[in-house]
């Protein structure tokens, strides 16, 4: 049932003094090996000595993605002086997608990149993959660290891996169905693409034709969000599970089979830390949203230490039935602090209206959102494809849609029905909100 039985039901407290050793352990290598941190820290006027306990740490600072892009324009070329290591010793590069803004490298040492293996295999074990399963990994293999560590994880725990990066969807959706693949890792986007392509293009039912019973997604909030986590489900007749990381700080979190309708932090490998977006005072108690602020405690060449993810997370205030002390994070990853907008004076966040687009089974899977402002007013349009066979209940659909987005989000959108099929379709991370309002302006 657990990967590390020891740690993964540890008892609190212990757990707390293991997060605070390992911490002080980083903070006294990054200080010591980086010249960036040992400059950030010596600004601030601190010293790893004055970390005594967990809550010093508040005192270390935060470490945004701009000035990790802020770094990689100094010398040494190319990843400034951040690293804890002699560039020798460097031997993986990774680099983030890019969705918001210039892409971030991310050095790691051999020992590095099997820490990201054996995190996720944290995540694997969790949710029921074992030798005996066949993992179909349909991704392009490049720079972006996507699956690439899902990869090597499946591996460590005996499963046979099937790499369909070159493939295109339905040569994927074939290879899958002759091989009898019994799992496979995507975003949420394209498992319903590929159900959706199976379907219209080879006439197959995933539910029927294929052999997959889990899925692991990433890259977006998709597998959280009931809505959409349902509809994969149901497509594919299969268990779908989330799974939460960042090549910054790697894979920390992971839903197990127990669905308990959140993530739990992999707090043997992290320390989590969720903040006040505007005051970044800490946030102890369950139920109440800030950003997470976390620490790879383990990571040598490119340490992250108190990252600003800018993920919007919370405390669950119930253990999970599964028996693991980790703790949940409630919902998963509920949006991010750097899409959440205001508009019309309310703050809208994307995954809302996601998560009211894919409780109608009268719509189709993709769906688009742009914000414009007309003179002084913001407008928001909402495109959706209708489904063939709900073809001729517009109407109908477009009040029951536009009662469930107001209730949702306390905003009037305007909707626009489209041909099926005919909105973009995306394999990695969808851009399905687009606010144009600053280009106008």
């Amino acid at each position: 049932m657990y990967w590390n039985p020891v740690v993964e039901t540890m008892e609190l407290e212990k757990l707390l003094e293991l997060q605070l050793k390992k911490f002080q352990r980083i903070l006294r290598w990054a200080y010591k090996r980086s010249p960036f941190y040992r400059r950030l820290y010596g600004e601030a006027g601190l010293e790893p000595g004055d970390i005594r306990t967990l809550e010093d740490i508040q005192r270390v600072p935060v470490v945004e993605k701009g000035m990790l892009r802020e770094i990689q324009r100094r010398d040494p070329f190319p990843y400034g002086d951040i690293l804890s290591v002699p560039l020798e010793e460097v031997t993986e590069f990774r680099q983030t997608s890019g969705t918001t803004g210039q892409p971030v490298y991310q050095a790691d040492t051999w020992q590095d990149w099997e820490l990201w293996a054996e995190a996720w295999s944290y995540v694997l074990y969790a949710q029921g993959y074992r030798a005996r399963d066949r993992v179909f990994i349909p991704f392009g293999y490049n720079i972006f660290v996507a699956f690439w560590a899902g990869h090597y994880a499946a591996e460590k725990i005996g499963c046979e891996v099937v790499p369909g990066g070159v493939l295109n969807t339905e040569a994927r959706i074939l290879k899958m169905k002759e091989l009898r693949a019994t799992a496979m890792m995507a975003t949420p986007t394209y498992v319903l693409g590929m159900a959706e392509t199976a379907r219209s293009k080879l006439g197959l039912d995933p539910r029927k034709d294929l052999f997959v019973e889990k899925i692991t997604c990433a890259g977006e909030p998709g597998a959280s969000i009931p809505s959409t986590k349902r509809r994969m489900e149901e497509a594919w007749g299969a268990k779908v599970y989330d799974h939460a990381g960042a090549t910054e700080i790697g894979a920390w979190g992971f839903e197990c089979t127990a669905q308990p309708g959140g993530l739990h932090v992999n707090e043997a490998l992290f320390l989590a830390e969720i903040v006040d977006i505007q005051t970044g005072r800490p946030i102890s108690e369950p139920g109440h949203r800030g950003k997470l602020v976390i620490t790879n405690l383990d990571r040598t060449a490119q340490p992250c230490i108190r990252f600003d993810s800018k993920d919007i997370v919370q405390w669950d205030a119930d253990p999970c039935a599964c028996g693991r002390t980790f703790r949940l994070m409630k919902g998963g990853v509920l949006g991010r602090a750097d899409d959440i907008t205001k508009v019309k004076g309310v703050l809208l966040a994307p995954a809302s209206i996601e998560e009211v687009v894919r409780s109608f089974p009268q719509l189709g899977d993709e769906y688009e959102v742009t914000v414009t402002k007309r003179g002084e007013v913001d407008e928001i349009t909402l495109k959706v494809e209708l489904i063939p066979e709900a073809v001729g209940a517009e109407e109908s659909v477009r009040s029951a849609l536009m009662d469930q987005l107001r209730i949702k989000t306390n905003l009037g959108f305007r909707l626009e029905f489209h041909p099926y099929g005919s909105l973009p379709r995306y394999e990695v991370k969808a851009k399905r909100f687009k606010d144009l309002r600053e280009k106008e302006g």
